[in-house]
């Protein structure tokens, strides 16, 4: 399928990115969120069948829809602090996007994290 390309590579990657810094952000209390939440892998799961099934069923890649969907729906569904849902949404926007399928995307300004290159697992290590 399709979606087994560079794409899903890289917006997988970006998800998980995702996933973690949401998770991160926990430690710092009430610095990091304002209402402590329970995110786990389920969302993380729920989140990357939605990407598998726009990437499969889309011509176009629904970005608005895509992002629409886990930040708001999937990760925001446990959300009830309107600052902390905005903050999600900030968070997926900067990693979810479609700057990140280009090949000089990164995520870090020190270039450590970047979406993975075309290529199998062997040519990333």
């Amino acid at each position: 399928a399709e979606y087994m390309g560079n794409e899903w590579k890289r917006l997988f990657f970006a998800l998980i990115f995702f996933h973690a810094i949401i998770q991160e952000r926990r430690k710092f209390g009430p610095l990091g969120w304002n209402i402590p939440y329970e995110w786990n892998t389920s969302d993380l799961l729920a989140a990357s069948k939605y990407l598998k099934m726009y990437l499969e069923d889309f011509e176009e890649t629904p970005w608005p829809a895509m992002k629409y969907i886990i930040s708001t729906i999937n990760y925001g569904g446990r959300v009830t602090d309107f600052l902390d849902l905005r903050c999600v949404t900030t968070i997926l926007n900067k990693y979810f996007d479609p700057s990140t399928l280009e090949e000089e995307c990164i995520f870090t300004p020190d270039a450590v994290y970047y979406p993975p290159p075309p290529g199998d697992l062997a040519s990333v290590h």
